[in-house]
């Protein structure tokens, strides 16, 4: 299926060079940000408080957010838990500080707006937890990594398999550049988005090195250059389709999902947009740059054995 139809070839390689610096200065100023400011983790990842509350109606959550950043409770999630009647909250800790003290001061806020609220539980997470969460979430972002990169390497060449890579962990550096920047909140739905982003990548990579392999096998006199521009090319309404259509329900998420789901589908914006870009003007160049060639994909003809004797 196609909206439109190209019919000359766009010279994106004929820009390559300029498409990459920019890419590397986004990249060097992600790791900058990150170097210097850090990610704003949650509780899961530093440790905290969490209540659990429950009420004779359906709660309003912007309400109790409002009325717990008034007491002066800031960085504070709260979401419905099960039920539109349970909420579930979770606190930092301050020092000096206990959970008891802590949930106690919060039934007392959210009383005097609402009577009927009933505290239910309270836990402490502890940074042990955090920092178990944080080295899981790191292994399962290596492992990923050392798929694609196997995966792609097996399929195609291993030219591809380290263009893609590259692309990817790009992709991914840059998000996390932008949570560092803005000091957005990293929790575990962020870092979900984060791996999803690394697989919904790597599509799009695949896409344009099928094409590449293709054009090999049917553009016999064509250059490499030529090759990989009529590859991107060809793909545009493809992705401009996938990617429009994924676009649409993310910003869903992002306008109508609430706070739950704001950062995690800020992330997976994030991630779409530069996807595309990485794709077609990181991983393509890289792999020209590599040296990717004809002979890499079509086997030369095997000679006839009564000619070798002869």
């Amino acid at each position: 299926m196609e909206f439109f139809k190209i019919r000359k070839d766009i010279p994106f390689m004929r820009h390559a060079l300029v498409f990459n610096i920019i890419s590397l200065i986004t990249f060097l100023l992600a790791v900058f940000f990150l170097a210097t400011k850090g990610l704003h983790y949650s509780i899961e990842f530093t440790g905290g408080t969490v209540i659990e509350l429950a009420y004779d109606q359906p709660a309003e959550i912007q309400k109790i957010r409002r009325t717990l950043e008034k007491a002066g409770y800031a960085d504070t999630s709260v979401q419905n838990f099960g039920s539109s009647r349970d909420v579930l909250i979770r606190m930092p800790l301050k020092e000096g500080q206990s959970s008891a003290d802590l949930s106690k001061k919060v039934m007392d806020t959210l009383s005097a707006e609402d009577k009927s609220v009933r505290l239910q539980r309270v836990e402490y997470v502890g940074p042990q937890v955090g920092r178990e969460l944080a080295e899981n979430g790191a292994m399962a972002l290596v492992v990923v990594c050392l798929g694609i990169m196997a995966y792609l390497a097996l399929r195609f060449e291993w030219r591809f398999a380290v263009a893609a890579i590259i692309a990817n962990l790009h992709d991914v550096v840059i998000i996390l550049g932008f949570f560092a920047l803005f000091q957005w909140e990293f929790s575990l739905p962020v870092l979900a988005a984060v791996l999803a982003v690394l697989g919904y990548s790597v599509n799009e990579s695949v896409v344009i090195a099928d094409r590449v392999r293709e054009n090999f096998r049917k553009m016999r006199r064509a250059s490499v250059t030529q090759i990989i521009d009529n590859a991107i090319t060809s793909t545009i309404s493809r992705t401009i389709i996938t990617h429009g259509s994924t676009q649409v329900m993310v910003l869903s998420m992002l306008l109508f999902g609430g706070a739950a789901l704001h950062y995690f589908a800020l992330a997976l914006t994030i991630g779409i947009m530069f996807g595309i870009y990485s794709s077609v003007l990181v991983m393509a160049p890289i792999v020209k740059w590599l040296g990717v060639s004809r002979e890499q994909f079509i086997r030369p003809p095997k000679k006839d054995k009564q000619e070798a004797v002869v």
